[in-house]
């Protein structure tokens, strides 16, 4: 337990951390800013403001995590498409399956990759550089298809809306951007990211009670959030030790295309069946490699397209989509995520496979 005690609080104080910077971030009006801005600049050309969306769900998964770009950036283009009578369901799909597909490049873009790094004690270089080919190929085959599937939306022009957005203070605004721009450059250049985190996080509080207390209040701390990832992982070790550690160890995949393929492919099916979390703990033991490593990731990461309890991010996703009076069809969000799956899986796994 000691181990495993080891491996999760860093994950629990990281999850804290980027809760903290997110909400904050979310409060002084930073996803607003940027989705007005976003809807200023495509002067009611529907495929500018889409790229310009792509570009920023990217950007908020891969440094603040699928969570942030799930809960706190939905609702705002939400509400940007509707003001400019857009339908505002290419919007919610940008968002939830570049949330999941797009928290591939970087230990902070999901949980997953943190648990991954605490077992292979490699560094954050050392990470992006054997993951990137996934994390390209699975970004641009999901702007693909989903350009394919909303195509009709594409060729819409919108409502043009110069109704201005001001910032609810500019001045914590752009001290926080400042703060998350700087904590990407140390991940990205190799500080330990649960310190770093945590020190942003004391950061952008201090900022904001400096200048503007009233933004403190009732923040959501994400408490239950971090009780349940820890019996997750408390419940998978114990079922590991007891069984599944001897199960597995019956089996070794072979370090190859093959093995990568069906390594992935059993992540994202067991995803899709439980959640991504206790999918990759539970598959752990057969990832023996790098390679293989990196395979189970594309599977728990760009693989939970087709259930709603697949992963925790779109959970909330859906939340975000009911509030905003967007209605999604499980139905036909299960058959897009099959689509979608079926072809991020095996191509961003081969793509490991073949630079590696």
């Amino acid at each position: 337990m000691i181990e495993l005690a080891e491996r999760a609080l860093p994950v629990l104080g990281f999850l804290l951390a980027m809760t903290i910077i997110a909400e904050l971030a979310e409060r002084c009006g930073l996803f607003a800013l940027i989705a007005d801005r976003l809807g200023r600049w495509s002067r009611g050309s529907v495929p500018v403001l889409w790229a310009g969306l792509v570009v920023v769900a990217l950007a908020a998964t891969i440094f603040l995590s699928l969570d942030t770009t799930a809960v706190l950036l939905t609702p705002v283009v939400l509400a940007l498409a509707q003001r400019m009578s857009v339908d505002p369901r290419l919007f919610a799909y940008t968002c939830v399956w570049l949330a999941n597909t797009g928290s591939l490049l970087l230990p902070v873009s999901n949980l997953t990759n943190l648990l991954s790094l605490s077992t292979t004690n490699s560094s954050t270089l050392d990470f992006l550089s054997r993951i990137w080919p996934a994390a390209l190929t699975a970004a641009v085959i999901t702007v693909g298809v989903l350009a394919i599937m909303f195509r009709r939306t594409l060729a819409i022009r919108g409502v043009i809306d110069d109704r201005p957005v001001e910032p609810a203070n500019r001045g914590v605004l752009i001290g926080q951007a400042m703060i998350i721009i700087a904590l990407a450059v140390a991940i990205v250049v190799g500080a330990e990211i649960t310190l770093a985190s945590l020190i942003a996080a004391a950061l952008s509080i201090i900022l904001t009670a400096i200048v503007d207390r009233s933004l403190l209040r009732r923040l959501p701390l994400p408490w239950r959030m971090m009780l349940g990832v820890g019996l997750l992982l408390v419940v998978v070790e114990i079922a590991r030790q007891l069984v599944l550690d001897a199960w597995f160890a019956r089996f070794e995949l072979p370090d190859s295309l093959s093995g990568s393929l069906l390594l992935a492919g059993l992540g994202a099916g067991l995803s899709n069946l439980i959640n991504n979390l206790p999918a990759y703990l539970t598959l752990e033991p057969l990832a023996q490699t790098p390679a293989l490593s990196a395979s189970l990731l594309v599977g728990v990461n760009a693989g939970p397209l087709i259930t709603p309890w697949a992963s925790l991010a779109t959970l909330l996703w859906a939340g975000r989509c009911r509030a905003a009076g967007v209605r999604i069809g499980w139905g036909d969000f299960a058959l897009r995520g099959l689509l979608l799956t079926a072809l991020v899986v095996p191509s961003a796994t081969a793509s490991l496979v073949l630079t590696g």
